[in-house]
């Protein structure tokens, strides 16, 4: 029938056949790329292909934007090392739509700039899908806050860094209310752990405490580290409050002094360690268990020095709350011994649990008050 219709010789014929043939979803995926493409700026020296691919795979996860089905949402990843930028290729419009939600995440550390490549094509990326993130993206679950005024560009985003890896969250959320109610809060953590990286993000819900509380607690000392609090978009040079703020500053300065005595670790050194996250009131209710986990800690922490004394207060079985369960007392001979104990077990893990280690009151011990 082809001869026919196109009465062509066969030599003539030859050159068409030889032509090479794209595939059609080749075809579609180099259309889409420049709708499928984000750029990713800001990234740390350390960042690299796979660590980008995998980071940005796992929040799109998160965060509920994976749309083409079960798999990573990153399909490549081109990184300028030099200019400290990305290309993130994702594997459908509607994926890449839902990143640009993620403007302002933080990344190994620092809060990255996520925005459309240069050639994106608006016109003609609306014909191929949705061109705005879903509005229901669960974002909580990555740090960042829905209607943040613009993400890491808006002016209400905190980054709170140099904090201590012994804070728990609630400890640096009473911190942060020092000034005011959150509307959003995510103290990082590792992935593979589940313990604190040293820093936080948040947001607050009256935007006009936000320097306030940068001037307040940028560069204050907690335990061992100093504080870093900025704007996430204002790099090392945080604004200074109004005059009409500085009566709320002050007010404020003297809350984080009292917040500070309560939350870093004591640092007079004492003849007692206390421990917290080492157990759980659960394992104590059982007596068999109890005695178990007593001389297992009896042999632990008698390797730092000569113990007198293994207090583990047990809930009670009425149920009622009482002071000092869940923590472990190490009663040492001397001062030396408790010095010990506590640079060795402060951070170590106990049945998948970082330990927090710091130095109790003699006094109170002797007491029998577990409370503090």
């Amino acid at each position: 029938m082809f001869p026919n219709m196109f009465p062509l010789a066969t030599s003539q014929l030859q050159p068409f056949s030889a032509l090479p043939v794209m595939p059609v979803q080749a075809m579609t995926q180099q259309a889409t790329r420049h709708a499928r493409r984000v750029y990713v700026g800001g990234l740390p020296p350390t960042a690299n292909e796979q660590s980008v691919a995998t980071f940005f795979s796992q929040v799109m996860a998160k965060i509920g934007g994976n749309t083409a089905g079960p798999g990573d949402a990153v399909v490549n990843v081109y990184i300028n090392h030099d200019k400290k930028f990305a290309f993130v290729e994702m594997r459908s419009v509607e994926e890449a739509s839902n990143a640009m939600a993620l403007d302002g995440i933080i990344f190994e550390g620092a809060p990255v700039k996520v925005r459309r490549p240069t050639d994106y094509n608006p016109s003609l990326a609306a014909t191929l899908g949705p061109s705005q993130p879903n509005p229901n993206l669960n974002l909580a679950a990555v740090g960042l806050t829905p209607g943040s005024a613009g993400g890491l560009d808006g002016p209400d985003r905190i980054f709170v860094g140099g904090l201590p890896y012994y804070f728990t969250e609630t400890q640096i959320r009473e911190l942060l209310e020092t000034f005011g109610p959150l509307r959003g809060f995510d103290l990082v953590k590792d992935r593979e752990t589940g313990n604190s990286k040293g820093y936080a993000f948040c947001v607050y819900q009256d935007l006009a405490v936000t320097d306030i509380a940068c001037a307040a607690l940028n560069g204050i000392k907690m335990g061992d580290k100093t504080l870093t609090v900025r704007r996430a978009n204002q790099g090392a040079n945080p604004q200074q409050p109004k005059p009409e703020q500085e009566s709320i500053l002050m007010h404020a300065q003297q809350q984080i002094a009292l917040q500070k005595l309560m939350l870093q670790p004591a640092l007079v050194a004492t003849k007692v360690v206390c421990l917290t996250h080492a157990v759980s009131a659960d394992e104590l209710k059982d007596d068999e268990d109890y005695e178990e986990i007593l001389d297992d800690m009896r042999q632990e922490c008698s390797k730092f020095g000569s113990l007198v004394n293994v207090v583990i207060p047990r809930p009670p079985h009425d149920g009622e709350p009482a002071a000092g369960v869940g923590k472990v007392f190490l009663e040492y001979v001397d001062v030396d011994g408790a010095t010990k104990a506590r640079a060795g077990l402060n951070g170590r893990k106990f049945d998948g649990n970082q330990v927090v280690a710091v130095f109790y009151p003699e006094n109170k011990f002797a007491q029998g008050d577990y409370e503090g």
